[in-house]
């Protein structure tokens, strides 16, 4: 998918064409004449960092999905349902129509960043704080994070009706989610946070094995399950509290590729976790090839991968069998 998304775009870009920009690059390809360096545009400035962005981003929800999925025992969980993206929605919204953010004297992209970043993390730090000090069950952290997002989300509806029409359509571009805004400076952080999810749930895999098997057993097998959930959770929150800075709210690929993956290679987050990031990363990308050319201007990629999630998810929860669980 990698390989075709790079040549993908509304102004027709062969795949030769592609990949000969590319590897002019490397050898210091110059671009002759309007056509040249606007193909030259598209591949290097345009498709280049937007694949790449693509495939860490559904890597970073998907990981993200499949940890929470496991360590909560929930198939629902994911960073949508657990009310990070509603976070990262009202802090955008917070910046775009009322002109608020965390810092104020920032340039308007570094300062929308902040408030997505800083808000996505509110529904994780809140769910942390009563875990800590009430016991949550991982039930009850599932319906805490779902009524965060709908406050959240009442609160951004609130400020729409407030807004300019300029604002709206901003606010609404970044709820549906777009990976059309990546630039090759985003894709150091994105890399960063990929490289510390991975790491760290890769470290933690055999303690999260443990855990989906439920809290007594855990706690006779040496895992603390309040404690581990919390650092899941932790890790989880910050990477896709980043990656959601650059893309908005893209759902369904956090939910629907550890369900796949559960299906490929089994429950063992030693196998699911890998296997997630890779499908997420191919979702996503499948789905931003789609957008691309989805009518006169695009599609925002958001809608795409609900389209093709929703009834994914349909058909994989009629089919699953309860002992995945």
């Amino acid at each position: 998918m990698f390989a075709i998304s790079i040549s993908v775009s509304q102004y027709p870009v062969g795949l030769s064409e592609a990949y000969g920009i590319l590897f002019g690059h490397l050898g210091g390809y110059e671009p002759r004449g309007y056509e040249e360096a606007l193909k030259d545009r598209i591949v290097w400035e345009m498709n280049m960092p937007r694949a790449l962005g693509g495939i860490m981003i559904g890597a970073i929800l998907a990981i993200g999905g499949a940890v929470m999925q496991s360590a909560l025992r929930n198939p629902l969980a994911d960073p949508y349902t657990t009310g990070i993206s509603s976070g990262a929605m009202f802090g955008v919204a917070l910046y775009v129509v009322m002109g608020v953010t965390i810092l104020p004297f920032a340039s308007p992209g570094a300062s929308q960043m902040a408030n997505a970043f800083a808000f996505a993390l509110i529904p994780a730090a809140i769910m942390l704080f009563l875990s800590a000090f009430r016991n949550t069950s991982s039930t009850m952290m599932i319906l805490i994070g779902i009524g965060v997002m709908y406050i959240f989300s009442a609160s951004v509806s609130l400020m729409k009706f407030t807004a300019d029409p300029r604002a709206l359509e901003e606010v609404y571009v970044w709820g549906v989610g777009s990976i059309g805004k990546v630039g090759w400076g985003d894709v150091a952080p994105l890399a960063a946070a990929l490289m510390a999810i991975s790491a760290a749930m890769a470290y933690l895999s055999k303690s999260i094995n443990v855990l989906s098997s439920g809290d007594k057993l855990s706690s006779s097998l040496g895992v603390r399950p309040v404690r581990l959930r919390m650092i899941c959770l932790a890790f989880v929150s910050v990477s896709v509290a980043a990656a959601v800075c650059f893309s908005g709210t893209i759902g369904f690929v956090g939910l629907v590729a550890p369900h796949v993956s559960r299906i490929l290679v089994g429950s063992d987050a030693r196998r699911l976790i890998p296997c997630s990031a890779a499908v997420g990363a191919l979702l996503l990308l499948a789905a931003d090839c789609i957008a691309r050319n989805a009518g006169t201007t695009g599609l925002p990629v958001g809608v795409v991968t609900a389209l093709i999630g929703g009834p994914l998810f349909l058909y994989f929860l009629i089919r699953q069998k309860k002992g995945v669980w």
